[in-house]
C-alpha cells in the first residue's frame, strides 16, 4: 500500500533530536554525484566517546572518494530555500526533495521514516508543555508547513519521491 493513502491514527513523539540520526548520513558524493556516506572516523587516542564531535569520514563506494574531517564541531544552519547539507562536510544530502513550500530532507532512512510517521498521523501526541526540551525534538522542529494537515499529501508525495531516489543509487 502507498504511504500516501494510509493515515495512521496516532503518533507519539519519541523525543529524538536531529543529532540522533548522524551515525551514517547519506549524501551526494562531491566527485561522482552518486550516493555516499558520512560515518564516524577513527576515535582520537585517549577519547572514549567523542559523540557528535568525533572525526568523520566521507566514503563513496562508487568512485572510491574518501575524505576525513576532524574539526570537532557540527554546522547545522541551513537556508530555508536551499538544499540541505550534512553538518560535517557541507555536502548535499541524498535524502531530500524540493516542494512548493520548501525542502523535505533527512539524514538517514530512520530520520525519513520518523518524519513520514509524524506527517501521516491524524493524531499527534507531543511532549507536555512543561517538559524540558520539548521544543528540541526532530518533529517539534519541523517547519510549520510540514506540520499542517492541509499539506500532508504533498509532504508524503515528497517522501515517496525521496524513497524512489534510493532505487537509482
Amino acid at each position: 500500500m502507498s504511504p500516501i493513502s494510509t493515515h495512521h491514527h496516532r503518533f507519539r513523539d519519541p523525543r529524538s533530536t536531529k543529532y540522533d540520526f548522524l551515525t551514517s548520513v547519506l549524501v551526494r558524493c562531491p566527485n561522482c554525484d552518486k550516493a555516499a556516506h558520512v560515518v564516524s572516523g577513527p576515535e582520537p587516542e585517549g577519547v572514549h566517546d567523542p559523540g557528535h564531535f568525533a572525526p568523520r569520514r566521507l566514503v563513496c563506494r562508487n568512485c572510491g572518494t574518501a575524505r576525513e574531517s576532524s574539526r570537532g564541531y557540527v554546522t547545522s544552519y541551513r537556508a530555508r530555500h536551499e538544499p540541505a547539507v550534512d553538518p560535517y562536510f557541507g555536502v548535499r544530502l541524498w535524502l531530500q526533495t524540493e516542494t512548493r513550500h520548501g525542502w523535505v530532507w533527512a539524514y538517514d532512512l530512520e530520520h525519513l521514516d520518523l518524519i513520514r510517521r509524524f506527517v501521516q498521523a491524524s493524531l499527534r501526541e507531543g511532549i507536555p508543555w512543561h517538559d524540558h526540551g520539548r521544543k528540541m525534538t526532530a518533529v517539534a522542529r519541523l517547519p510549520a508547513w510540514m506540520q499542517q494537515a492541509k499539506n500532508r499529501d504533498e509532504v508524503l508525495r515528497a517522501i515517496a519521491r525521496i524513497h524512489a531516489s534510493l532505487l537509482r543509487v
